[in-house]
Formats: C-alpha cells, structure tokens, sequence
C-alpha cells in the first residue's frame, strides 16, 4: 500500500485578500522591475516585462537592480522608484 502525503501543511494565519492600490491597466501607468542582484535577476525581470507588456500595452517599464542580494534596497533606490514609478514588481531568488 502507498501512502500519499501532503507536504503543504496547514496556515498560522488566515489569508488575507490584497486589493490592488493602482489599476494597472490605465494609460501611462509606469511599472517598476526590481532585480535583487543574484545572476539573471536583470534578465528574467526583461521576460517579466515582456510578457507584462503584451498584457498591458499602455504602460511603461523602469528597470532598477539594488545589485547586491545581501542588502535590503537602500533609501535612495526607495525614494526613485516612489517617485518615478505607480506600482512595483520585484524579483528574489535567482
């Protein structure tokens, strides 16, 4: 007999729904990509922003890498995309 085991276990907390602050689909919408430094974060947030791109079509791409996997993103790098950017999409891992 096999015995299957389901290894996701069960959640601490409830989840909670997260309802978007800025519709994305609006024209001139400016979306922030932030790489996190671990090689190919820059090159898979450039397939992230094309397959965004195709869905929305009116906005515009920034592309910021904090460079360094070992640090959290600096103020300055913080301010910039605030200032420059409606929403932000970030990449961990590599």
């Amino acid at each position: 007999m096999v015995t299957f085991v389901d290894p996701r276990g069960v959640p601490a907390t409830p989840v909670e729904s997260y309802d978007l602050s800025v519709d994305p689909t609006a024209p001139g919408r400016r979306v922030g990509l932030l790489a996190n430094g671990f090689p190919d974060s820059v090159r898979f947030l450039r397939a992230v922003e094309r397959a965004l791109a195709a869905r929305l079509p009116d906005a515009e791409f920034e592309l910021f890498d904090k460079r360094d996997p070992t640090t959290v993103v600096s103020d300055v790098l913080r301010d910039q995309i605030d200032q420059r950017c409606d929403m932000v999409a970030a990449a961990y891992g590599h």
